[in-house]
């Protein structure tokens, strides 16, 4: 079934390239497996049909699993091959947002120049958009974003078609009832959805006030937003099949909304002061994203709009505002968790890109009032066009290509392997950042790796919910003897290492060890993981010819990726080298200690001074 409005876009070849052009350019680019952050999780989950973090993402994970079925790649690649395809169709809508703002406007007699022209401007917004640092970097693996910004994009072609079919004397509400259904399905997506409702309803009162004044068709249009919302029903369903990965465990009402209003999540708001607040702000950055010369354009495409479409304008500044409002003014990020904020304003990057796309069309306006040109428009004058449209497209993509080149990015599946193969038969390893834990639930639940250990992980300890999905270990824990929501989670992991230690090998991540200060245990390093003993156990000589098991892909050459995880990876490598090469300096074992500081600098040769006191300290 055709959606409204679309019937009649013609397939041209200027819109296939849209699509097809950034698309070729994700797969090229695209990260071969797991990577770090959130992306082991979302892999997880989508691959079992389970539940991912607060709010849980049920659209975005049914979408994804049907990209599980392609017949090519590990689970993992065939995922992000669906944020792959996701963010060619947001780009593909700036094609067809850009054209439609375009449609009436001529630029001299010719009606051919003047259809390039137009397909030119929309062409290179989309591809403007698709190589931007932000939408590229969440194109090459599991990101619900490009998904939202896609659907946001169709509901605000629907609205422009609805508008100009109301202009032109014609009501069709069922064009709103198909934007408030696809509103309700897109948070199944990500909840920042709402925040482009005031911007809707503006263009909606803006254009037909007396819209809100019909008791019918507003009935009609929160239904169709309720049907959208349904949507969330998936997270119930599939906790009482009890899904490998069942975050929040949505199986009653309280725990629906406990996971639904991310009550899992509590945080004491930083004190603001203006470094802060300018930080907060920058997170939505056009120069960033397009160049100055691409923020230039955005003014150009917004005065344009100013006169010929003053709805479109007053949306857009509306939206920026509202995000600004909310994402700064409400959330008040602290600053080491800023970067996070940048993914949500993925949908209004997309709307820049069409301001970009109209832009050059204004710009193009303005040279060929300037130039006298023949009456029949030739082949050079096209070339000018052409150089003028997509320098800033390609100026972008050969700015962003190398370090939003994934194809070989093995980093995070190696670490996660490299820690199970660290781990002797039937032991029980506590993890506690998201990218040490995720990328282990991944090789573990759907690669099939080490069955045989356990994978706490510390943050959840305080959740029933969690201990209830690990019975074999908490199943008679004292954690079930507290009130785990009043308890912190070293508190928790003291509890839980204590029950285990002398029943099987008890293991903590790195991040654990530097997170957590213990006190009654020992740990003892074996490769990048650390076994725990009690503090009167001798601790024995670290297991060196675990490293030659290790596969080490990126470590020792230059990475062409690197997001903040990666490089901590990285550094994980050179820091637990440079630990055991400082062990083995202390009992005089010379050549394993060179050996393992040598590779230390390798990896990292910021820690060269740091070898250069431990060989000055022993004498090496």
């Amino acid at each position: 079934m055709n959606l409204p409005g679309f019937k009649n876009i013609k397939m041209d070849i200027f819109l296939i390239l849209s699509f097809i052009l950034p698309f070729a350019l994700y797969m090229v680019t695209l990260a071969p497996s797991v990577t770090f952050f959130d992306s082991g999780e979302f892999l997880t989950a989508t691959a079992s049909l389970g539940s991912a973090h607060s709010p849980g993402y049920p659209f975005f994970l049914m979408y994804a699993k049907i990209f599980t079925w392609l017949p090519f790649g590990n689970i993992a690649f065939r995922i992000n091959v669906a944020t792959a395809v996701s963010s060619s169709l947001a780009c593909l809508m700036v094609y067809i947002l850009t054209t439609l703002l375009l449609k009436r406007e001529t630029l001299l007699e010719d009606e051919r120049f003047n259809l390039v022209a137009i397909k030119c401007a929309g062409l290179a917004a989309a591809i403007s958009f698709g190589v931007t640092p932000r939408l590229w970097l969440q194109s090459n693996h599991d990101k619900p974003y490009p998904l939202l910004a896609f659907i946001t994009a169709i509901i605000l072609y629907l609205l422009l078609k609805w508008q100009e079919q109301y202009r032109e004397g014609i009501e069709r509400p069922s064009y709103v009832y198909v934007c408030t259904f696809l509103a309700g399905l897109a948070m199944g997506v990500h909840q920042t959805i709402v925040l482009l409702l005031p911007a809707w309803i503006l263009i909606i009162l803006l254009t037909d006030w007396r819209m809100i004044t019909r008791v019918k068709e507003l009935v009609l249009a929160t239904a169709f937003a309720m049907f959208g919302f349904s949507v969330h029903l998936y997270l119930p369903l599939r906790a009482l099949s009890n899904p490998l990965l069942n975050w929040g465990d949505s199986k009653t009402v309280n725990q629906f909304l406990w996971h639904f209003l991310r009550k899992g999540y509590p945080s004491t708001p930083p004190v603001r002061d203006l470094t802060l607040l300018w930080a907060q702000i920058r997170a939505f950055n056009v120069p960033r994203e397009f160049t100055w010369l691409g923020a230039a354009l955005t003014l150009l495409g917004l005065a344009f709009l100013l006169r010929k479409n003053r709805t479109v304008f007053i949306a857009y500044l509306v939206s920026v505002a509202v995000f600004l409002l909310v994402i700064v003014g409400y959330f008040n990020t602290p600053m080491e968790v800023i970067f996070l904020t940048d993914e949500f304003f993925t949908p209004l990057y997309l709307l820049t890109a069409v301001m970009v796309g109209v832009g050059l069309f204004t710009l193009l306006g303005y040279a060929v009032r300037s130039a006298r040109l023949p009456e029949r428009i030739g082949a050079p004058v096209y070339g000018i066009v052409a150089a003028l449209f997509f320098t800033l497209p390609s100026m972008l993509c050969a700015v962003n290509y190398f370090e939003n080149d994934q194809h070989d990015n093995y980093i995070a599946f190696d670490y996660a392997s490299n820690s199970l193969k660290s781990l002797p038969q039937k032991a029980i390893m506590f993890t506690w950042g998201d990218s040490g834990a995720f990328p282990l639930w991944y090789l573990q639940g759907i690669e099939k790796m080490r069955d045989d250990v356990d994978l706490p992980h510390t943050p959840h300890l305080v959740f029933g919910w969690y201990l209830d999905s690990m019975p074999h270990i908490f199943s008679n824990s004292s954690l079930r003897k507290f009130d785990t929501a009043l308890m912190d989670p070293e508190s928790a992991l003291r509890i839980a290492v204590t029950e285990n230690l002398g029943i099987r090998p008890v293991f903590i991540d790195f991040s654990t060890r530097y997170s957590v200060e213990f006190r009654e245990f020992k740990p003892s390093q074996r490769g990048i993981v650390y076994r725990v003993r009690k503090s009167n156990e001798p601790s024995g000589l670290p297991d060196v010819s675990i490293w030659d098991n290790y596969a080490t892909r990126g470590i020792f050459e230059k990475q062409s990726f690197l997001d903040l995880d990666t490089g901590k990876a990285i550094m994980i490598y050179a820091n637990s080298y440079m630990e055991v090469g400082e062990f083995f300096a202390g009992i005089n074992r010379r050549q394993e200690a060179t050996m393992m500081l040598k590779k230390a600098e390798q990896i990292s040769p910021d820690m060269r001074s740091t070898a250069d006191q431990v060989r000055a300290r022993y004498g090496l």
